[in-house]
């Protein structure tokens, strides 16, 4: 374990381990690592620990997760745990603390008979085996299901093997978007199946809404057996079942037919079993193409739907446009099985980086009601007209992208939109530029393009002239406020040369600064990674996220505590100095929190240098460790470039110097702010003059007419 583990467990800062090592010659010896990383047997920090009286101060999900990195043997995999989570939550909370006590080679044989006793209910579950020299694992997962619960214990097991990664395309459904796609299926279906359902969040969304019969497939093994355990802890009082394999090629539910699909299906997959399939009985509307597994993921879907039941796929943007899709596309529209098409904002889910779209199905019913027309929604164009005509910022995932959404907003208007349409289609008159109703016979050209932007924005024209007016004027307000803001923040002059030479100064380290008391480092790593950095005041779950992004863009924290997958994120303070821990890309690196950051948590790919402000500016300190040169000094890396925080330089002044610099870095950062603002409101402001011009709203200016005239008798005429 690393001198930071160590220091989590004791409940001590690091500089108080450091001391320790220098002070007790009993204090164990490094058992591994390098001179400047070692690292520590646990059994031996953690008896001396006790014998001087230090209690551990480490959570259960911690101490679980240290013992799984430290402990566990080869032999003991994810899917026995699992199974053993799912026993484990059955019991109470003695019965827990008594199996923690049994000696080492009983409790291997209890856990043992507890995890055999679920076996049947998780998906290819194998004879469970454990051994005595499991024991510090098996007691860590005892007392973490009984302190913090099932799902807490589950949510360490998937750090070890289901981390979300592009190599395994294993990626969660966020909360909100699964709640959305749930709440679309009118009623409340009572069976329901995601045929690619990973870790099962779109299947507890279901359940959220009432359902009694969750069906899932996964092609990961060891994602279905998490999405089993996990929904059975979740959805006690629904029926769960879910298998493990291809649902395109070995369907686990052949005769099934749900009353409702969820699915958030794998994207642009070529090796998707084409040649196989070819005359496979699910193509009613058409054999899809080699580059067309989503419209193959749509047919496996409907034909798994009792006629009239609903589905919601979460698709790429290219499944509605590309042409090797035409001919299924046409036969979804003329048949009436798709009922609509819905663009989300870019960051809505991975991939982060394009808008993708959700697709609201039906299965056509015998005799049924004839379907004359679409729907299609844009809510990327109201999420940017509600942020003032700019998308939300995103940020890179390891460089990777999120984004921030106000999910609420979106939910209510996209539900309000589809609930109006769906119970009288023929009466949907829907939003100019945002949402509206697009004919079968229209649909059905040669393309059949369904990219909502597309098709609404075709009736901007409908604007009213009066409302477009008030909205170009008060943007243009804005506006004007905003540059003669930035005119004072560029008028600051209080700088002078150097003189005949570069100054030159003494510097430190962020690593000396932190060992002398001078400075804490603080950042937040995704809970069971290696060589964290010691934690500072954790907070509730629900605080708001101060992403990369956010620091990048000079937002406030606009991130979902839900996507940490922590629970030990530091609080950010007044006067703590937020740096990007990669530097690629365009914003600035540092700068220092005030009162729209304090009391948000610190989001992931951010480090955080809270200064002894009696011997640090923090100002200063911003302006120093973000400056081009000193993270170019500081960073690893091709690509990705990723910030070494302790390597970063900072220079040795006194206090009173150090405030006059800092002062001149608040000026720039307050610069660069009103920049950011200004051309955001420019963009906006030039967004709406161009729409009303060429949507018909708005007239140009007599004194534009004159002023053309003029420039004309300078020159021939175009005519």
């Amino acid at each position: 374990m690393t001198a930071a583990e160590i220091s989590r467990i004791a409940g001590v800062t690091r500089a108080t381990v450091s001391n320790w090592r220098r002070r007790h010659d009993d204090f164990p010896a490094p058992s591994g690592g390098t001179e400047a990383s070692p690292l520590y047997d646990l059994q031996a920090v953690r008896d001396w620990l006790t014998a001087r009286g230090h209690a551990s101060a480490a959570t259960p999900s911690e101490e679980l997760r240290t013992t799984l990195r430290l402990h566990a043997r080869a032999g003991v995999g994810t899917s026995e745990l699992l199974l053993l989570v799912l026993a484990a939550a059955g019991r109470t909370a003695d019965e827990l603390t008594a199996a923690a006590g049994l000696p080492d080679s009983d409790l291997a044989a209890h856990a043992e008979h507890d995890a055999a006793g679920v076996a049947d209910a998780v998906p290819g579950s194998d004879i469970v085996r454990f051994e005595p020299g499991d024991a510090d694992v098996l007691r860590a997962l005892y007392a973490c299901v009984r302190e913090e619960g099932g799902q807490a214990t589950l949510r360490v097991l998937a750090e070890r093997e289901l981390e979300e990664s592009a190599a395994s395309g294993a990626y969660r459904t966020p909360t909100a978007l699964a709640d959305l796609l749930a709440r679309l299926i009118p009623g409340r279906p009572e069976r329901v199946l995601d045929p690619a359902c990973g870790s099962g969040s779109l299947l507890a969304a279901a359940a959220r809404r009432g359902a009694r019969e969750l069906y899932g497939q996964d092609v990961l093994p060891v994602q279905a057996q998490r999405s089993a355990v996990g929904l059975m802890l979740t959805a006690s009082d629904a029926k769960v079942t879910v298998r493990a394999g291809d649902s395109l090629r070995a369907d686990a539910f052949p005769d099934l037919l749900a009353d409702a699909v969820l699915s958030n299906p794998p994207y642009g997959v070529r090796d998707w079993g084409h040649d196989e399939l070819a005359y496979d009985p699910r193509w009613a509307y058409g054999v899809p193409a080699r580059a067309e597994s989503e419209l193959a993921w749509i047919q496996h879907v409907l034909a798994h739907l009792t006629p009239g039941g609903y589905a919601a796929l979460l698709l790429p943007p290219a499944t509605a446009g590309r042409a090797s899709g035409r001919r299924v596309r046409a036969e979804l529209v003329r048949s009436g099985a798709l009922r609509a098409v819905i663009a989300l904002p870019v960051g809505a889910a991975v991939p982060l980086h394009i808008g993708l779209q959700i697709w609201v199905l039906q299965r056509p019913e015998p005799g049924g009601p004839e379907r004359k027309s679409v729907l299609f929604v844009d809510a990327a164009h109201a999420e940017a007209e509600a942020t003032g005509g700019r998308t939300a910022g995103t940020r890179t995932r390891g460089g990777s992208r999120a984004s921030a959404l106000d999910w609420d907003r979106i939910t209510g208007q996209v539900l309000g939109t589809w609930e109006a349409f769906d119970s009288d289609p023929d009466a949907f008159e829907g939003e100019p530029g945002i949402s509206g109703a697009a004919g079968v016979v229209d649909l059905l050209d040669d393309v059949v393009d369904l990219a909502p932007a597309r098709l609404v924005r075709a009736s901007r024209a409908e604007v009213d002239p009066d409302r477009l007016s008030a909205e170009v004027e008060e943007t243009r307000r804005k506006l004007v406020q905003a540059a003669r803001s930035l005119g004072a923040a560029a008028g600051y002059e209080d700088w002078s040369p150097a003189g005949a030479s570069t100054r030159q100064w003494r510097t430190a380290t962020a690593s000396d600064l932190t060992r002398g008391g001078a400075l804490t480092l603080l950042r937040t790593v995704p809970e069971g990674s290696r060589g964290r950095v010691e934690p500072g005041d954790e907070g509730p779950a629900d605080r708001p996220v101060l992403t990369h992004a956010d620091l990048a863009s000079g937002s406030g924290p606009t991130g979902d505590p839900a996507e940490l997958r922590t629970d030990t994120a530091p609080v950010i303070a007044p006067g703590d100095v937020l740096v990007r821990a990669v530097a690629s890309g365009g914003g600035p690196m540092a700068r220092v929190a005030g009162e729209a950051e304090a009391g948000a948590l610190l989001g992931p790919h951010l480090h955080l240098f809270r200064p002894d402000q009696a011997r640090l500016d923090p100002w200063f300190l911003a302006g120093f460790l973000g400056a081009e040169d000193n993270i170019a000094g500081a960073s690893t890396g091709s690509t990705v470039r990723s910030v070494t925080p302790g390597r970063l330089r900072v220079p040795l002044l006194p206090l009173e110097e150090q405030r006059r610099y800092g002062e001149a870095f608040r000026r720039v950062h307050e610069l660069r702010a009103e920049a950011q603002r200004a051309t955001r409101l420019a963009e906006e402001t030039a967004r709406l003059l161009s729409g009303g011009l060429t949507g018909g709203q708005l007239l140009p200016s007599r004194e534009a007419e004159n002023a053309q005239a003029v420039r004309g008798q300078g020159g021939d005429s175009p005519h």
